[in-house]
């Protein structure tokens, strides 16, 4: 008689997990989110292969480590640059965090565009449209002045394999929620499929050295759709907000990994894509009546 499969409840939410199913999750106290989920053996490993014994390794002294700057890629957008530390670091593992339709996708896509004219080998990962989706959201954008190269999948064993074969050096998978591991049989969107689909990306960031960034929708707690411990897998966590009915857009870090989290981006929605503001201050003040009494102009962050 065959084993039944062992399984777990996790919070949807935060991804707590407990043997039985909850009303409430005691760690973020959301109602109703317990999802029963299969468990992954000991034995497996994320690509749901059996783990091999890996060769042993050894302790490096601290001295005998040379040190040498970090050549980052800029990213043609120095608003962008600026909020990552100065540009892209080879092998990072980036997530993009945002409310849904408030321009990830066009920000990655414009990042993408820049990369292109650097002659920067990447591809653009889409699992939420077609590939005339985005060619109309791109023609919309501008001209591309060098191809680039697109795959419509959500399979990630098919992309990484797409991944390895042709060795970009940018990869924007879009977004992770749509991502799944035939291996993990949980629903595309889940604790599971996340937590897993992300382990197996940053292990290609790692191991090939290629940069990675992450689209990952917030709910409306504003933290990323699916389990917080996303974010701690990551190397750098980027949220783009903004009111989707008004034109500006805030890109800020709340973890950055190989720079500051102090710097925050400030971006335009106009019909032809994002446009960098040089100078928010100019256009926060603008319309204010100058030489005016009594007035004060205080710079405020809602927590």
């Amino acid at each position: 008689m065959a084993k039944k499969a062992k399984t777990v409840f996790v919070c949807q939410e935060c991804g707590y997990e407990s043997a039985k199913w909850l009303g409430q999750c005691p760690a973020c106290k959301a109602w109703n989110t317990f999802v029963e989920e299969p468990t992954i053996g000991k034995g497996s490993s994320a690509s749901g292969g059996i783990r091999h014994q890996a060769k042993a390794s050894e302790p490096v002294l601290l001295s005998s480590v040379h040190s040498s700057d970090e050549k980052r890629r800029p990213t043609g957008i120095s608003e962008f640059d600026r909020v990552l530390g100065g540009g892209i670091v080879p092998g990072s593992l980036v997530l993009v965090g945002g409310d849904p339709g408030i321009g990830k996708s066009t920000l990655l896509l414009q990042m993408s565009r820049c990369l292109s004219e650097q002659s920067c080998r990447t591809v653009y990962v889409s699992g939420e449209e077609s590939l005339q989706q985005i060619r109309l959201r791109a023609d919309r954008l501008g001209v591309f002045k060098n191809d680039l190269a697109m795959l419509c999948e959500t399979n990630l064993d098919i992309i990484s394999e797409v991944i390895r074969k042709s060795k970009p050096e940018v990869v924007i998978i879009d977004s992770i929620q749509t991502m799944y591991n035939e291996n993990v049989s949980a629903a595309p969107g889940s604790v599971s499929q996340v937590r897993e689909s992300t382990g197996i990306l940053l292990q290609l960031a790692k191991g090939l050295g290629i940069s990675i960034f992450i689209v990952g929708h917030v709910t409306k707690e504003g933290t990323v759709a699916g389990p917080r411990v996303l974010e701690h897998m990551v190397d750098t966590v980027l949220y783009f907000e903004g009111d989707r009915h008004a034109s500006y857009r805030i890109l800020r870090g709340v973890k950055n990994r190989f720079g500051s989290t102090n710097e925050i981006g400030v971006f335009e929605m106009r019909e032809t894509g994002l446009a960098e503001v040089k100078n928010p201050s100019e256009y926060m003040l603008n319309g204010r009546p100058e030489n005016a009494s009594g007035s004060v102009v205080a710079c405020t962050m809602e927590g």
